[in-house]
């Protein structure tokens, strides 16, 4: 699909007003609006107490040890973004989107739920200077009103345990050319530690995030959309660096092993797989 006419047709999705928008949300949509609007809100979260943060966002401290499959996403995303008409799918403040952007994307879209992420995306495009091919607009993941065909290039972080998958595979294949490519990050549920810290923090995370992490049923439910390619697994010793940053570095080199092993693999918090939709 031609560029010019992807626009308008964004435009055209644009125009709905905020309500009118939410009115055709059902309740765990809605639910996941508004988490995702408290998350996203920095102005609220810097006014809270330090346990408070602590206790809603505490969490946060482990993503400073992804740095492997931080490297890894951002490279395949400059690999395969450019000239491309790229969506991130569910794009927070929109860094997919962005780093899309640098890499010379055709034209990157971020599409999400919340409002307040939104506005985030389009103003971190815009002290970029990268207003001219990026695209933000709210939007439902499972319905999003794109046209068929018209996406080369998806990136999926951290998110398709936000969705139902039975609507949210169906809607990918359908907005993906054919020959188009998905990368899919999430986190693993079988390592049981990390399930019990799951279990521990239930306000980090929505009723619907709770019960569906990702694990190898859905990509082997995916492969009634899709031909999966390339599973990587990330993160275990790692994990350890967010209480001894020093050690990140051999923490990584023994991860670089272990995950490598057949059942080993398995307990890593973090996967990432190819979805490719058939020429």
């Amino acid at each position: 699909m031609d560029k010019k006419i992807l626009l308008q047709k964004l435009d055209a999705l644009s125009k709905k007003t905020n309500e009118e928008w939410i009115s055709g949300l059902e309740e765990r949509k809605l639910k996941e609006l508004d988490f995702h609007n408290q998350h996203r809100d920095t102005q609220k979260t810097v006014e809270l107490s330090k346990d408070t943060y602590e206790k809603l966002y505490g969490n946060k401290k482990f993503y400073g040890t992804v740095k492997l499959s931080s490297d890894y996403v951002n490279g395949w995303i400059k690999a395969h973004s450019k000239n491309k008409i790229f969506l991130d799918y569910a794009c927070g403040d929109g860094s997919g989107a962005i780093k899309a952007a640098k890499a010379g994307a055709q034209l990157a879209i971020g599409l999400d739920i919340s409002d307040i992420s939104i506005s985030n995306a389009q103003k971190n495009a815009g002290q970029l200077g990268l207003t001219d091919n990026t695209y933000f607009l709210q939007g439902d993941c499972e319905a999003t009103g794109l046209p068929d065909d018209c996406i080369d290039v998806i990136v999926c972080s951290g998110m398709l345990h936000h969705l139902d998958l039975s609507y949210a595979f169906c809607e990918l294949r359908r907005i993906l050319k054919k020959g188009g490519v998905i990368l899919v990050v999430e986190a693993l549920d079988y390592n049981p530690m990390i399930k019990v810290y799951r279990y521990l923090t239930p306000q980090m995370r929505t009723e619907w995030e709770k019960s569906h992490i990702l694990s190898y049923k859905d990509i082997i439910f995916g492969k009634r959309f899709f031909e999966i390619r390339n599973v990587q697994h990330w993160h275990l010793c790692s994990i350890i660096g967010a209480y001894c940053p020093a050690a990140l570095p051999l923490l990584n080199m023994a991860d670089k092993f272990l995950l490598k092993l057949p059942l080993i693999k398995m307990l890593s918090w973090i996967f990432t797989f190819e979805m490719h939709k058939k020429t």
